[in-house]
Protein backbone atom coordinates (compact mmCIF):
# COMPACT_ATOMS: atom_id res chain seq x y z
CA UNK A 1 0.00 0.00 0.00
CA UNK A 2 1.15 3.55 -0.71
CA UNK A 3 0.11 6.87 0.78
CA UNK A 4 0.41 10.47 -0.33
CA UNK A 5 -0.38 13.80 1.34
CA UNK A 6 -1.74 16.54 -0.95
CA UNK A 7 0.37 19.55 -0.03
CA UNK A 8 -2.27 22.02 -1.29
CA UNK A 9 -4.94 20.52 0.94
CA UNK A 10 -2.90 19.82 4.11
CA UNK A 11 -3.50 22.35 6.89
CA UNK A 12 -0.70 21.06 9.13
CA UNK A 13 -3.04 20.00 11.93
CA UNK A 14 -0.63 17.19 12.87
CA UNK A 15 -3.24 14.49 13.44
CA UNK A 16 -1.55 12.06 11.04
CA UNK A 17 1.92 12.77 12.40
CA UNK A 18 0.79 12.20 15.98
CA UNK A 19 -1.19 9.04 15.21
CA UNK A 20 1.24 7.41 12.74
CA UNK A 21 4.65 9.07 13.04
CA UNK A 22 6.44 6.15 11.42
CA UNK A 23 4.62 6.89 8.16
CA UNK A 24 3.92 10.65 8.31
CA UNK A 25 6.16 13.55 9.29
CA UNK A 26 6.28 17.31 8.82
CA UNK A 27 8.39 18.58 5.94
CA UNK A 28 10.38 21.84 5.82
CA UNK A 29 7.22 23.73 4.81
CA UNK A 30 5.41 22.53 7.93
CA UNK A 31 3.09 20.26 5.97
CA UNK A 32 2.65 16.55 6.57
CA UNK A 33 4.13 14.11 4.09
CA UNK A 34 4.67 10.39 3.81
CA UNK A 35 8.19 9.39 4.81
CA UNK A 36 7.98 5.90 3.28
CA UNK A 37 7.46 4.78 -0.31
CA UNK A 38 5.51 1.72 0.74
CA UNK A 39 3.64 1.54 4.05
CA UNK A 40 4.84 -1.44 6.11
CA UNK A 41 2.09 -4.03 6.44
CA UNK A 42 1.96 -3.68 10.22
CA UNK A 43 1.24 0.07 9.87
CA UNK A 44 -1.39 -0.10 7.13
CA UNK A 45 -4.33 0.15 9.52
CA UNK A 46 -2.79 3.15 11.31
CA UNK A 47 -2.17 4.89 7.98
CA UNK A 48 -5.74 4.19 6.84
CA UNK A 49 -7.10 5.56 10.11
CA UNK A 50 -5.00 8.72 9.73
CA UNK A 51 -6.42 9.17 6.22
CA UNK A 52 -9.98 8.72 7.47
CA UNK A 53 -9.48 11.20 10.32
CA UNK A 54 -7.74 13.88 8.25
CA UNK A 55 -10.01 16.95 8.54
CA UNK A 56 -9.30 18.06 4.96
CA UNK A 57 -9.04 14.59 3.35
CA UNK A 58 -5.50 15.46 2.23
CA UNK A 59 -4.22 11.90 2.66
CA UNK A 60 -4.62 9.49 -0.21
CA UNK A 61 -4.18 5.71 0.09
CA UNK A 62 -3.57 3.39 -2.84
CA UNK A 63 -3.30 -0.38 -2.69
Amino acid sequence: MKTYVDQDTCISCGMCVSSCSTVYEFNDDGKAEAQVDVVPEELEEDARQAAEECPTSAIEITD
